[in-house]
Formats: C-alpha cells, structure tokens, sequence
C-alpha cells in the first residue's frame, strides 16, 4: 500500500523563487537610484565648476542624505502597508466570529466564481471554514490577496535601500578619490555600473542581460545629461 501511495504521489519538477520578499525591490531601487542621483550631482557640480575636494565632499554629503532619505522612506511605506493590512485581517477575523455563516457562503460564490459546482463550493468553503485558523488564512488569501504569514518587514526594506543606495552612490565618487580632474572616469565607471546592475536585475526578472543594462544606461545617462546641462549653465551664469 505504502508503495503505491509512493507511486501515485505528485512529483515536483520545479521550485519558484520568493517574489514576494521584502528586499528586493528596494535593493534594486536603491543601487539605482544611488548611483545615478549621485552621478547626476557629481556632473552637476562639475559643471558648474567644482573640483577636487567639492566634488567629493558633495557625493559622500549626497550618498548619505539619499540613503537616508531612502531607507527611512521604505521603512514608512513598508510599515504603513503592513499596518494596512494587518488591520484587514483584524476586520476580516472579527468578520468571521459575528458572521460565520455568510462569510462561509461568500467563500463558496468565491469558489463558485472560479468554476468549481455549487454543491462542491459550498462543501469546501464548510471544510475549510471549521477550521478558524484555516478560514481566517483563506479569506485573507481570497479577498486581500496577501499571504497573512508573511507580510513585508519594513527593517529589511529600509536595511536593503540604505546599503544598497550607498554602494550605487559611491561608484561616480571612486574616480574623485584616486584624485580623477575630470568627469571621463566616473563617466565611464558609472555607465558601466549601470550596464551591470541593470543587466544583473534583468537576469533576476528574466530578461536579457542587455535589456536590462541597456535601459538602465539610457535612463541614467539621460538623467545626468540633463543634470551636468543645468549645472554647466548655472556655473556659466555665475561665472
């Protein structure tokens, strides 16, 4: 008996990963963002003429207000989702305990609405809604769309900008700091971080490695353009 049990079990030929985390959107976000701000305010100020010690001194004072700026932002957010949605689940359990009975018969049209028979439905809202726990993870799952076992942590979300925004900021601040006397090296170190960082993303979400490279080099040199333009005009101004 036991052998056929074995043999008629399903097997799983694949995993999927967690898309669902609490990191890696503000990990992205922020290697982003940190570098090309930071590139963009580095061009700026070289525009406008600054070298050497300023321009350092301007990236480090940009790299820690943004991650800053960016982990305290993701941890209100995330926190604020998070307290959104724990007080659904609180609605929905009190829901459950003054209103069993039509919250199992709105499980069942749920059920209904996905295709299973209407006797089926209702059976399996009625199995599922003897079990509080189970009716309240069901519901939850049903009507919110969210897993109530794993809502997102706001000290991950603000932990993974704040580093990660610090390492995209300091890559246009490299060249500076080896003693660079013009923009051509940042320029160049941080086209390619953009490339690798773009591109590394895109691997994660399935596209290509040049897709994502490529998207992002675009939109980060066009953000700096724009920024070393201002910069060069506000420089030639006051100059």
């Amino acid at each position: 008996m036991t052998a056929e049990v074995a043999e008629q079990s399903p097997e799983i030929h694949h995993s999927h990963r967690d898309v669902t985390g609490g990191w890696l959107r503000p990990a992205t976000f922020g290697v982003m963002d940190g570098l090309v701000s930071n590139f963009a305010l580095v061009a700026g100020v070289v525009g406008g003429g600054a070298t050497g010690k300023v321009v350092i001194v301007t990236g480090l004072a940009g790299l820690v207000a943004g991650a800053c700026s960016m982990a305290s932002g993701e941890f209100t957010s995330v926190s604020s989702q998070a307290e959104l949605m724990q007080a659904e689940i609180a609605i929905e359990k009190r829901e459950l305990e003054i209103h069993p009975v039509e919250e199992e018969r709105e499980l069942a049209l749920m059920y209904e609405a996905k295709g299973l028979r209407p006797e089926l439905a209702a059976e399996v809202a009625r199995e599922l809604t003897a079990n509080p726990e189970v009716a309240l993870d069901t519901h939850v799952r049903e009507e919110l769309g969210v897993d109530p076992n794993d809502l997102p942590s706001p000290w991950i979300a603000a932990g993974s900008s704040f580093v990660a925004f610090a390492i995209g900021a300091l890559i246009p601040l490299i060249p500076f700091v080896f003693g660079a006397g013009n923009l051509l090296p940042a320029l160049l170190l941080s086209a390619l971080g953009l490339v690798v960082t773009g591109g590394v993303v895109g691997k994660i979400t399935a596209r290509p490695f040049w897709y994502g490279g490529g998207r992002q080099l675009l939109l980060g040199g066009l953000s700096a353009a724009v920024t070393f333009a201002i910069g060069l005009a506000v420089g030639t101004g006051l100059s």
